[in-house]
């Protein structure tokens, strides 16, 4: 059994490093020998774009809590709040960047998966069929790219967020006093508000991924 897992690994992370090497050839290659066409690895990716959302969603909503917990701060140990708050900015940067690899893998191969489908209809002899195929990849394409827009629009969000919680970290390493802590106060409603629409905009994107999985199913 730790033989399969090492080598199920191994064979991951070469696959991984074929990926970002950019030889897409060879990646949907080495897939196919294992089962799995594009349609497989897009539906996978955007699976996985749900998980990567949550987690970024709980990631932000941590980071407000901890910004909540210094703004009712009254004595207490303000460098190691300070700290923590630093933690959970890095934290929430670090997801934006999974969710930024995420989007990538998800467009590029589903530009690769409707390119081929379009060269295989052309293939068709049988008229039928060969419109069923086009209505199919047509459908398919516009749920994408309602998918694509709510990914993209949730990305997008986090950024002001973000450049708050950097400042907001930034200052207090310069300033870790009572004065400091009041001044964040008075931004509590500003970030709180992005915060909120944030989380509403990645569930709103979860659901666009719902969508789109039950559809390409059928």
């Amino acid at each position: 059994m730790i033989i399969k897992k090492s080598t199920a690994v191994l064979v991951g992370t070469f696959i991984a490093t074929v990926w970002f090497v950019g030889c897409q050839t060879t990646y949907y290659a080495m897939w196919e020998k294992m089962g799995k066409e594009k349609r497989h690895l897009l539906r996978d990716q955007v699976e996985n774009s749900r998980n990567d959302q949550e987690k970024a969603s709980e990631a932000f909503k941590d980071a407000l809590t901890r910004l909540k917990e210094i703004y009712g701060l009254e004595g207490g140990d303000l460098e190691k709040m300070y700290g923590r708050l630093s933690d959970d900015y890095d934290n929430c940067q670090e997801r934006a960047e999974i969710i930024d690899e995420r989007i990538g893998k998800i467009q590029r191969i589903a530009s690769d998966l409707f390119s081929e489908w379009r060269q295989e209809i052309d293939q068709i002899q049988n008229p039928n069929f060969r419109s069923q195929s086009a209505r199919k990849l047509k459908a398919t394409q516009s749920r994408f790219e309602s998918l694509e827009s709510s990914l993209l629009i949730a990305r997008k969000r986090m950024n002001p967020v973000l450049a708050n919680l950097r400042d907001y970290v930034l200052y207090l390493k310069h300033n870790l006093n009572a004065q400091a802590i009041g001044s964040l106060k008075g931004e509590a409603a500003s970030i709180e508000t992005d915060v909120d629409r944030l989380v509403r905009d990645i569930q709103r994107s979860i659901k666009e991924a719902d969508a789109f999985l039950k559809d390409f199913e059928k």
